[in-house]
């Protein structure tokens, strides 16, 4: 059976107006975490969703050898796991009882010591310890984002979707909650895709990247290979400069923002 994730002819958008056509992604390998990135309103967004089974779409998503429109909603349920740009709701549960709640609808099959066990191995990996017997109506923005995903982590699902997983938290939480989903993503398996706007962030930490644009994909692969100058004009219309640092991580500059008709 072929393992991993590949994605042919992915149309999906809006009724009347599609925003994606012609996504082709090849197979991307158990152990990978993929950056998603491109400028605003170019359907990163659209591109999870429609994975996740809530976004129209037309074309093919294999998922370990298994198409994901065959699979039951339940066992959907169980084999992605989906963290919305939207923070999680506030309410008067304890972050605790969210991830239990997580488990209860994904996990029926999990016995309490089970359920238990992959609570305690998340709030671990995350360092959500002082949070677990918060409620979510006291907490702060980026605290809600970090229960979210833990709510989706906690479920060990074979393909996670997350889409700026770190837009409301501080730099200290970006690093740790990046380097928890390359650890889980590598540890299990699984496959990851990750809709990002810090290209740094990607360079940092995911294998692969996917840059959209015009409604498809422009360019994919290493990320150290396609994120050069020449792509980060035409993707983002900035002048820009691809460097390493003193520790030899790659670094993205911007330096300048194109007029808009620039080639």
């Amino acid at each position: 059976m072929t393992t991993g994730l590949s994605i042919n002819q992915l149309t999906a958008g809006y009724t009347g107006r599609p925003v994606l056509h012609g996504v082709h992604l090849p197979a991307v390998p158990p152990g990978t975490l993929v950056a998603v990135v491109g400028p605003n309103a170019v359907g990163k967004s659209t591109l999870l969703k429609a994975i996740a089974g809530l976004r129209p779409m037309q074309g093919r998503i294999v998922l370990d050898g298994t198409a994901l429109s065959e699979l039951a909603a339940r066992e959907r349920l169980r084999t992605v796991g989906y963290l919305p740009q939207a923070l999680p709701q506030s309410s008067s549960l304890m972050a605790y009882e969210a991830w239990h709640s997580a488990l209860r609808a994904s996990r029926g099959a999990w016995s309490a010591a089970q359920r238990e066990a992959a609570i305690e191995a998340v709030v671990a990996e995350l360092g959500l310890q002082a949070l677990a017997l918060r409620r979510l109506d006291e907490l702060s923005g980026g605290q809600r984002q970090m229960v979210g995903l833990a709510q989706v982590l906690v479920r060990a699902p074979r393909l996670l979707l997350l889409d700026e997983p770190t837009s409301a938290l501080d730099l200290r939480w970006q690093l740790q909650v990046l380097q928890a989903v390359r650890q889980r993503v590598q540890q299990q398996g699984s496959v990851g895709l990750v809709a990002v706007h810090d290209l740094n962030l990607a360079l940092r930490f995911c294998q692969r990247v996917l840059v959209l644009g015009g409604g498809t994909v422009r360019a994919q692969g290493d990320p150290a290979q396609v994120l050069t100058p020449d792509l980060l004009r035409q993707a983002y219309g900035v002048q820009a400069r691809v460097e390493r640092c003193s520790q030899g991580h790659l670094l993205v500059l911007a330096d300048t923002a194109l007029p808009l008709d620039a080639d």
